[in-house]
Parts: C-alpha cells; sequence; structure tokens
C-alpha cells in the first residue's frame, strides 16, 4: 500500500473558476474547430499569480478561462469577464461567436477534431466511442481546504447539495438535434466515462490515497488528475474541485452558482472546526438525486436525508440560501448569492432554450442565438 498523497494545504478557503467556452460560427451557428487560431490570436495570459488564464480543453472547439487564485466571488468574475473580452476580440476576428452550454443544440460530435496530447490520446485510445461523444462543456469551481482531514467529510457532505447545483446550472437539454427530455444530458453523458461520475465517499484522506494507489498500480489512472469525478479532492492545489454544473452562459448566473458553491464549502469548513458531525446521505440516495436533477431540473423532488424524506427542490434551496446568508456575507458575495434565487424565477437555462425553441417552431438556430446572446 501507498503512502498518503500528498496535499498542499490552502490556509484560506481560496476560490479558483474554470469556464468553458465553445466557439461556434456566426452563421451556421455550428461548432467551428479553430481553438488553436484563437490561441494564436489570443498568445500568452497569465493571472498576477501567474496562473494560465486560457487553456485548451478536449475539444478544439472549446477554450477554457481559468481564474488566479482569488478570495472572492467578484475577483474572480472579474478574472473571467477581462480573460473573455480578449478571447471574445480574437474570435470575432475569425469570425466565430462564444457559446456556453452544457451541449450544443445541434452539432454533430463526428466532426469535431481533438486536441493532440500524449494525455487526450491516451483518454480517447481507452474510451473510444464513449470518449468521442464528449461533446459537453461544464463550470469547474475550486475552494482552499486547510487540512486534508477535512476533504472527505465536506466533500461528502456537499452530495446533499449535488442536485441542487445540477438543476440550477442544467443548460444540456438537446442532443443532436433532439430533446431528450432531460434537463442536463451532460450530466449522465459524462459518467460514462471509466473514472467520471460520483466521487466514492471515503471517510479519511487515507482511504482515499489507498485508493489512488490501487487505481495507479491496475493502470486505471495515470496521474490523480486521471479521476474525473463531478467532485473530487485537487490535492496539487488543496482544495475541493466542484465540477458538477453544466456549462453557464451567462456571468450573473455564473457568479450565482461560485457563491453558492463558496458558501457551501467554507460553511461546512466551519461546522468542522466548531466539532460538528457533518451531514451525509448513502451513495444510492446520492445516485438518485442526481438521475433526478438531471432529468426534472428544478422540478425535480430531491431526497433530503438519509431516512429518505423528500422534498421539491425549490423548497429546500430557499431555506439553503436563508442557511448560508451569514456566510455569504463574511466572504462578500451576499448579493451574489442572493442571486441564486433568481434562477428559478427567470428559468434555468435548459427552460430557457426549450422556450426559445417553441417560439421559433423548433428552430435550433435560434437557440443556439439566444445562448450565444446572453453570454454578454
Amino acid at each position: 500500500m501507498g503512502g498518503d498523497i500528498p496535499f498542499r494545504s490552502s490556509s484560506r478557503p481560496t476560490l479558483g473558476v474554470e469556464w468553458e467556452i465553445a466557439l461556434v460560427d456566426k452563421t451556421t451557428r455550428d461548432l467551428v474547430n479553430v481553438a488553436s487560431e484563437v490561441f494564436d490570436a489570443v498568445g500568452e495570459l497569465r493571472a498576477d499569480d501567474g496562473t494560465p488564464q486560457i487553456s485548451k480543453e478536449l475539444l478544439r472547439n472549446t477554450v477554457e478561462l481559468v481564474t488566479g487564485v482569488r478570495d472572492t466571488v467578484a475577483e474572480a468574475i472579474d478574472d473571467l469577464t477581462e480573460t473573455m473580452r480578449v478571447v471574445r476580440r480574437a474570435a470575432d476576428r475569425l469570425g466565430v461567436d462564444l457559446f456556453c452550454a452544457g451541449t450544443h443544440p445541434f452539432a454533430s460530435w463526428s466532426a469535431q477534431q481533438l486536441t493532440r496530447s500524449p494525455h487526450y490520446d491516451e483518454l480517447i485510445e481507452r474510451t473510444q466511442w464513449w470518449g468521442r461523444q464528449m461533446l459537453i462543456w461544464g463550470v469547474h469551481v475550486h475552494v482552499g481546504i486547510s487540512h486534508p482531514a477535512k476533504v472527505f467529510p465536506i466533500l461528502n457532505a456537499i452530495l446533499l447539495q449535488y442536485p441542487h447545483l445540477l438543476a440550477l446550472s442544467a443548460s444540456s437539454p438537446v442532443w443532436a438535434g433532439t430533446d431528450t427530455g432531460y434537463a442536463s444530458n451532460r450530466a449522465l453523458m459524462f459518467q460514462q466515462l471509466p473514472t467520471a461520475g460520483l466521487p466514492f465517499q471515503f471517510d479519511t484522506w487515507g482511504q482515499f490515497s489507498a485508493f489512488v494507489h490501487d487505481q495507479l498500480t491496475t493502470g486505471v489512472i495515470e496521474q490523480p488528475g486521471g479521476m474525473h469525478w463531478d467532485i473530487r479532492p485537487a490535492p496539487r492545489w488543496g482544495t475541493i474541485e466542484i465540477r458538477v454544473c453544466d456549462g453557464v452562459s451567462t456571468r450573473a448566473e455564473l457568479a450565482a452558482l461560485v457563491a453558492l458553491i463558496h458558501c457551501l464549502v467554507v460553511d461546512l469548513d466551519r461546522q468542522l472546526t466548531d466539532g460538528a458531525t457533518l451531514p451525509g446521505l448513502p451513495p444510492w440516495h446520492v445516485q438518485e438525486n442526481k438521475w433526478r436533477a438531471a432529468r426534472y431540473g428544478l422540478d425535480a423532488i430531491v431526497i433530503t436525508d438519509a431516512k429518505s424524506n423528500e422534498r421539491l427542490i425549490t423548497d429546500d434551496l430557499d431555506d439553503l440560501l436563508e442557511r448560508l446568508a451569514p456566510t455569504a456575507a463574511r466572504l462578500r458575495c451576499a448579493d451574489e448569492l442572493a442571486a441564486v434565487a433568481d434562477i428559478p424565477r427567470r428559468g434555468a437555462s435548459y427552460q430557457r432554450q426549450r422556450r426559445v425553441a417553441a417560439e421559433h417552431g423548433g428552430d435550433l438556430v435560434a437557440v443556439v442565438d439566444a445562448v450565444v446572446g446572453e453570454l454578454d
């Protein structure tokens, strides 16, 4: 058995955000494989802490915007806004617009080109058809954790709010021209990869280290980052990385969701520090909640505790936001957290996309137009 995986503890609850953005043709609205040209036009962008602010992804139709290590939601969103301004200017010269949702409504996966790298080449060689199908985009949020012993108690407890995060961000109802009936088709597609999906619920960091040792020894992964869990430890950065959310098409909604995640993690960390035992759910309830949120979005009735009590997700969300309000005030994101409640009132992205499709006789080009227009 190997030793514990080193965890680069964070002295404060830092924040980092990765925002995957797709590239679409201004006229046809189909995806275009011009990420390399965008990178050439943009050049090298780095945050003041040295973090690269744009990075390549599996597909050449995608660029990822990355913040530096930040302390507040506002700082992270400012980072992303400035980077998007530069990327948008470069894309505009190429006749390309920026698009963000969990999936593209009508693009064909087989027409997309892969970014060549040893990591991506190995991924596709292993996963074959399912790996090539991964025409999906999401948002990843890192929150700094002070000690590895806190990681899995917090990670396990966050699974209670997994369906809330997925339902609020759900933006992938249409796949290859067909309405799937799901709010988030992306969530269920991504879990088809052998190392993706819901995390295992370990009790200690040592158990996780032993698991990673087994995965490395048997060749399931080549390095710890090869585990693509929806929520995972990021030992290199000293964070928990929440990867639940579909692609988010507006900065206001992105700020709201980042605030919700930041507050959730910090609130759970505080409870641990105060000696509390954090709540959890059996894995079978977590799995069912993920499916319900992916299928029904904000209309989902979710399981709220180990006793199998259930509640409409939006009712549970109201109480959650009230509970987290003091934490938001301390983290200076009270306005952003309050804006979470605007998403059900306005309609989540999957609802807005269906509304546009209905208003335009099923025209999915109009749906792309609407999503592009939201990405202010």
